[in-house]
């Protein structure tokens, strides 16, 4: 069992009823994770509370009501699984910076200076945000808050989002294996030339162009022919 002092509470609201186990934060999110965790190592309390702060347990009667059943290690599966678990502070930490990185990966792929047309490095991105005091929300994603926190840094960036449309054409003998690089991206249009070579037509940020070239020329070593299209 887990020590009740440095347990958090889970919580689903099902069939407008609110029921709550006492659970160990850590092991509680890897099983919600798919990771093989005894829920014996989880639960803290044999119990299922409509209120633990105030030790109310839940009737039997609406456990079989709602769950179908009154099995506790059954019903905190659901509970866990389904339901919202009490962060700790050090996990709120731990996910608001998980979501900054992905935020700011977001943008360093999608985005490029407004006044030289190249991407901002990552660096430059999050000092940006810390200087217009981005404050990240743990419970939305972080594709949710991009919007905002672009709006917020555009202040002090210049930054703009842009697409470019390239065409590349890969020697047959590197054909194969670069596809599914090319399949990676969004590939517009490709066709197998009648000298096997492939030629392709890829849509993507302009701020994962060298990404693009540098996977394609792990493969390629530069024997490959390009060219932009368009930009958007």
């Amino acid at each position: 069992m887990v020590d009740i002092d440095k347990a958090v509470i889970a919580r689903l609201k099902k069939d407008n009823k609110i029921f709550e186990i006492l659970v160990d934060c850590d092991k509680a999110l890897e099983y919600r994770d798919g990771k093989s965790v005894n829920l014996n190592d989880i639960i803290a309390v044999d119990d299922i509370f409509k209120d633990v702060k105030k030790g109310d347990k839940a009737s039997e009667h609406d456990l079989m009501s709602v769950f179908k059943t009154s099995d506790v290690l059954d019903i905190s599966k659901e509970i866990i699984k389904t339901g919202e678990i009490q962060l700790t502070a050090k996990h709120q930490t731990k996910i608001r910076e998980e979501k900054k990185k992905r935020i700011i990966d977001i943008i360093r792929r999608n985005a490029v200076d407004a006044k030289t047309g190249l991407p901002h490095p990552p660096q430059r991105i999050e000092n940006a945000m810390e200087e217009a005091k981005i404050h990240i929300d743990e419970h939305k994603t972080a594709e949710e808050q991009v919007e905002d926190v672009l709006k917020k840094i555009r202040i002090i960036l210049p930054i703009r989002f842009e697409t470019k449309e390239l065409q590349v054409v890969i020697p047959a003998k590197f054909a194969g294996q670069s596809y599914y690089i090319l399949k990676k991206y969004k590939m517009l249009k490709d066709e197998w030339l009648s000298n096997g070579n492939l030629q392709a037509t890829i849509e993507l940020p302009s701020g994962v162009v060298d990404d693009f070239f540098n996977d394609l020329n792990k493969i390629c070593h530069g024997e490959i022919e390009s060219k932009i299209l368009k930009m958007k």
